[in-house]
Order: C-alpha cells, then structure tokens, then sequence
C-alpha cells in the first residue's frame, strides 16, 4: 500500500519481483551467447537456453525456495535447467555464481530505474527553469534560519533549485553511462572452470547486455554500489529540497506560492495540503536511510560478503524507487505551481527590508544559461 502511494507506478514494475526474474534469465541467456560465441559451450545449449522466457518462472515460488540457500539465483538456476532440459541443461550457469548473476541483474535493474528518474528529473528542471525564467525580478522576502533576512527574487530561489538538479541529475547520468557494470567472477573471482577463454567470456557477456566491462570482477568492491546509492540519496535530497521550500511557502502566514494539485484533509474540508512537496520530503527521507545501507556495505569480508552483499538487495529497491518517488513528488509540487506575486510583494514591503535584489537577475541568468548548455 504505501509503495503505491510513494513510488510512481513505472519504477514499481521496473522493480518487481517478475522485473528481476526477468533480469536473471537476460544475465543467464547473455552468459550462454557469451560462452558460445568463445567457444566454451554448444551454440545449440545457448539457443535452448535463449527459448526460455521470464513467464515460465513464478518470482513467489522462487523467492520462497531461496530462503534455504540465502539467494534467488540457486532455485532460479534449477528452474532454468528444467526449463531448458535435455543435454544443455549443464550448460545453463556454467562456470558463473549466484553473485555474478544477481549484481549483473541488479546492473539491469538499475538502468531501467534510472532511465525514468533522469526523465523525471529532466521534467523538473524543465518546471525549475521556467519559473526561473518568469519570475527573474519577481521580489520577495529571503528567509535564512526561518527568519526574514534581506530581499531575493523567487527567480532566483527556482534557479537555485534548477542548478541543484542539474547537478544530480548529471552525477546520475555518469553512473548511468560509466558504471554499470556486468559481474562475472565465478566462485572466487578467478573464472577457473572458464579456462583460458574466460576474459573473452567476459567481454562477450558485457557486451550482450550492453553493460560495461571491468577490470575484473567486483564481488567485494562494491564502490559502484556506493556511489548509485550515494547519487540517488542527493537526487532524492535536491528534490526533497524544492519540496520543503514549497511547502514553506505554501502555509496560510506566508501564503505566497500554492500547489495545484492539493491533497484534501479527512478532517478539516478547508485546507490545501501540499501532498507533493510532502511526498517527496518523505521519500527522500526513506531513500537516504535505504543509500546508507548501500554506502555501509563498503566493508566487506575477503572474497564473499558476510551478508552485507545480501542487504544491499532490499536497500537498492528501495533507494531507486523512494528517489523515483521524491523526483516525481517535486514535480506534482511545480506543476502548475500558484505564485502569488502581490503576497509576495506585500511580505516584501510590511517587512521593511527594502527592494535591492543585488545580482539576483545575474545569477538567474547564469543559471539559465549553464541549463541551456547541459541539455
């Protein structure tokens, strides 16, 4: 239920049970092409293997038949050697482990997530930059510590949102294109059973699953899941970010902005919730605590995690789908955002701070300009 009420419905398939199924089978079909394509297995297993398809497999029951071995892949293994049967069933996972495929299905996972936050997170710099642009010498009341300081413009204030974005937005992508990586180690990270043909094996498998090649396998250096998580949690946070300043300025004592979408109260008929600006400060909340498991798991046991590893499975689900959730609450929150220039005015002039907005019509101009070169 609350899944459903955070995580927008895209990001919720592209994390669910079947999604991940799937994701397997894809690193186990890639493995069989990759392994026939150097030579090590029969080009007929790797087509035996490539028929199957994620609906053959229920997630449920492979789920609960993990809770023996500890992992998803080990009952998945099995059901994929019945599936294929006949002699190329002892070609399905050869020389791979559990590990290589569960991260290279993760690496799957996470760039199908991905490619709906960097959209989302495009929509809202798009939203940041054209209030930005609309409300460059709008004046009103700039507030540090909750109190009145000195004038701003609520330009400015949309530009400072649209840099932060843009800055998440593009460590994102980075990780998107440079660190997604396919995961292939075999028991110790040796590809002994592979032989000599192993690093072609390796290059193959990356390259069928159109995911990058390492420099050897990653098991235990989970740095790449240190920095997803790490990337999500500030993308979550710069839209939380928003979300607060929104909400802030959407209470009845300031009243200068509103939401468009208001959330409706079960008690009191007259209020306007901002239900996108809590939304995304909730989920913020969730996919930072979720990044910090991912970021902990760092530290690592030699050659196989003593369940650090396993933790990150949960944490990842959850830091991509709350960062989802928090990006898509600021865009309900900006969509159609009410800015109420004569409040803000009027705060401007009853607080007596005067009407000097500095270099504020420059550094919105700035801001605009370095959005325009990163699209």
């Amino acid at each position: 239920m609350f899944d459903r009420l955070f995580v927008p419905g895209e990001a919720r398939a592209a994390l669910a049970d079947g999604a991940w199924v799937e994701a397997m089978l894809q690193a186990e079909q890639a493995l069989a092409r990759a392994q026939a394509g150097a030579g090590v297995i029969p080009q007929a297993a790797a087509d035996a293997i490539g028929a199957c398809r994620a609906d053959d497999f229920d997630p449920a029951a492979i789920a609960d038949a993990g809770r023996s071995p500890g992992n998803p892949v080990e009952p998945f293994v099995r059901a994929l050697r019945e599936a294929v049967g006949s002699d190329a069933a002892e070609d399905v996972h050869k020389g791979a482990t559990s590990q290589d495929i569960l991260d290279t299905a993760a690496m799957l996972v996470t760039r199908r997530v991905l490619e709906l936050i960097l959209a989302e997170l495009g929509e809202l710099a798009a939203r940041c930059a054209e209030l930005a642009e609309a409300h460059r010498s709008t004046p009103m009341v700039g507030r540090t510590l909750l109190q009145q300081a000195v004038p701003v413009s609520f330009g400015l204030k949309a530009a400072g949102w649209l840099v932060a974005v843009v800055e998440a937005r593009a460590a994102l992508a980075r990780i998107e294109h440079e660190r997604l990586a396919a995961q292939l180690g075999g028991a110790a990270g040796t590809l002994a059973p592979l032989g000599k043909e192993a690093p072609e094996v390796l290059r193959l498998y990356a390259a069928e699953l159109g995911l990058r090649e390492p420099t050897l396998p990653w098991h235990t250096n989970r740095t790449r899941i240190a920095e997803l998580g790490s990337a999500l949690a500030v993308a979550a946070g710069v839209a939380a970010k928003i979300g607060l300043d929104v909400g802030l300025l959407s209470q009845n004592e300031v009243g200068e902005v509103s939401e468009s979408d208001p959330g409706a109260s079960s008690s009191m008929p007259h209020k306007r919730n901002p239900v996108g600006s809590v939304i995304a400060v909730a989920c913020a909340r969730l996919a930072g605590a979720h990044a910090g498991v991912l970021t902990a798991s760092l530290l690592q046991e030699q050659e196989r995690a003593f369940g650090a590893w396993h933790a990150e499975w949960p944490a990842l689900v959850g830091a991509l789908g709350y960062t989802s959730g928090a990006v898509a609450g600021a865009n309900r929150a900006l969509d159609g955002l009410e800015v109420d220039v004569e409040r803000m005015e009027a705060n401007l002039e009853e607080s007596g701070l005067g009407s000097d907005l500095g270099s504020a019509e420059t550094f919105v101009e700035r801001a605009l300009a370095s959005y325009r070169e990163a699209r």
